[in-house]
């Protein structure tokens, strides 16, 4: 009688508490394998070496990679609480494809029915963005910038072939900015808005699961 492989898992990867915080569920529901809820630590260098350090094990080898969390809107029109897939993350080091956009689309839509979900390149940077910063993003076609995305990507693809996406809550945007995350009620919005997420994380995971070597 022929054993089933183990499916592969699922890794979900944050930076802050509060993104972490939101992302705690007890009921996971059908997962369609193991979950991870990693937090990184802020910044790109933090959150390359979180994912690296965790992919190295061995059970983790054929891991999907999901980044998530909050994220600046570049784009008029944007509010806190909207939804951004990316269609691929980029830095300056690399551009990375994401798998299976459309599904996550599609599934945030029917989760969170009303939110608007924005697709298109998520671009990466070191340190937060305002003003004028962000009007220059906006020019190379980037629709959203986050500082974890595109290294958390970059490191999950670099560690072996895997599917790899990154969702992200607008927690400012060009006529929102924030001061800090959580003391507005654009903050309050983006968080509740990440607690609803992972159900549709679950249906990318099963329809995105590489057999296991």
């Amino acid at each position: 009688m022929s054993t089933q492989p183990a499916p592969a898992p699922l890794l979900i990867a944050c930076a802050l508490g509060i993104e972490h915080l939101a992302l705690r569920r007890r009921d996971r529901g059908d997962t369609g394998g193991p979950v991870t809820v990693l937090r990184t630590g802020m910044g790109p260098r933090a959150a390359e070496r979180s994912v690296a350090r965790l992919l190295a094990d061995p059970a983790f080898a054929d891991a999907a990679v999901l980044a998530t969390g909050f994220c600046a809107g570049l784009a008029p029109g944007m509010h806190p609480g909207d939804l951004v897939v990316a269609e691929e993350t980029r830095d300056p080091r690399s551009t990375v494809a994401c798998v299976g956009t459309e599904l996550l689309v599609k599934e945030l839509a029917r989760i969170l029915p009303g939110r608007t979900v924005h697709t298109g390149p998520l671009t990466g940077s070191d340190h937060v963005v305002r003003g004028p910063e962000r009007s220059a993003l906006r020019a190379t076609g980037a629709i959203a910038v986050d500082m974890e995305s595109a290294a958390t990507l970059l490191s999950a693809v670099r560690s072996g072939e895997r599917p790899v996406a990154a969702v992200r809550v607008v927690v400012d945007a060009p006529e929102h900015e924030l001061v800090r995350i959580g003391t507005v009620r654009g903050g309050i919005s983006a968080f509740r808005v990440l607690r609803s997420v992972l159900p549709a994380f679950y249906e990318w995971h099963r329809n995105v699961l590489l057999p296991r070597r």
